[in-house]
């Protein structure tokens, strides 16, 4: 059945309209209320909790109680996940997302001071909690923003990966350092995703890797190149087995990164023209989305979805 057009116009980008459980935590951080916090994601599969954890990060001001709560219990592995992703958080502002010629030698040093503080929580939190995989994905950024090498970024995702196999959070990590703008090449990049898609059950996220991937290659393509790119036979053939292995499936559901995943498809579809499949996801999605990756387009991406929104909805409506 194709999808309906709706009239709606809104654009809900935050990840707490999505997973109600983000906007608890936050809700409970700003009240200083640990044990509320450490109620919610003690309840959630370890992904999901990875999840909302890396989201308690973004928190600002959240550091100050964080620490407090390893004070008092140093074994606390969701406080020093989540204190380790927020430190890495606090860097990646200052260091900003630019290019690396773009970034003054000022904001690397200081990103780096704020990034070993991180490894430093996160290291003693591993010794303390081996098993926790949130820590472990942490230590996947906060090594990739310190240059740690390839090999050891992989000796920290396997870790996660020996834990939780279908982790998202640290997937999508892994997924940036072995893009060729940080320690890997694209020949290691492609395989790997499809690899760990095929891994996952039929319609989990994981799909979302392929797609991901091929986003990145894009970006890094000259102006006039990139379109063919994406339009290129393997290409639309690669993104269109991992969209009916995962967002089409007809066992998709709505596990943690299923807006992410989504959002990302339609996103790609929306570029080489498959306004059919495209609609299938806004249609999915309702209202929500996420900014990335379409901050790709220019910094309003609420206008961007609405814009591809309404035109693939549309043009299936025809």
């Amino acid at each position: 059945m194709l999808p309906a057009v709706t009239g709606s116009d809104q654009v809900l980008l935050d990840p707490a309209d999505a997973y109600p459980e983000v906007r608890v935590v936050r809700e409970r951080l700003a009240a200083r209320d640990w044990p509320a916090v450490r109620q919610v994601v003690d309840g959630l599969p370890p992904a999901g909790r990875t999840m909302v954890l890396r989201q308690g990060g973004f928190v600002d001001g959240a550091e100050q109680l964080l620490r407090e709560v390893l004070d008092r219990d140093p074994a606390d592995g969701a406080a020093a996940a989540m204190l380790g992703f927020r430190l890495v958080d606090v860097g990646w502002k200052i260091r900003t997302g630019a290019r690396a010629e773009y970034v003054s030698s000022q904001q690397f040093g200081e990103f780096h001071d704020w990034l070993r503080r991180a490894e430093a929580v996160l290291i003693d939190g591993a010794a303390r909690n081996p098993r926790d995989p949130a820590i472990w994905s942490a230590r996947l950024v906060s090594g990739r923003g310190l240059e740690v090498g390839l090999a050891e970024i992989r000796r920290r995702y396997d870790k996660v990966k020996a834990l939780d196999p279908h982790n998202l959070t640290a997937q999508f990590h892994l997924l940036q350092s072995l893009c060729p703008k940080w320690s890997g090449s694209w020949d290691q990049l492609h395989p790997w995703c499809r690899e760990e898609m095929l891994a996952a059950p039929p319609g989990a996220v994981q799909g979302v890797l392929v797609a991901e991937a091929h986003i990145e290659h894009w970006l890094e393509l000259p102006p006039g190149t990139d379109t063919a790119y994406l339009n290129g036979g393997p290409v639309r053939a690669e993104l269109r087995e991992a969209a009916e292995r995962s967002v089409l499936h007809s066992d998709f559901g709505r596990d943690h990164g299923w807006v992410e995943a989504a959002s990302t498809f339609a996103f790609v579809f929306s570029l080489t023209g498959d306004r059919r499949s495209a609609a299938a996801l806004f249609a999915l999605l309702g209202d929500l989305a996420t900014k990335h990756p379409w901050t790709y387009l220019g910094d309003d991406p609420a206008g961007h979805i609405r814009n591809h929104r309404r035109r693939a909805l549309a043009g299936v409506a025809r």
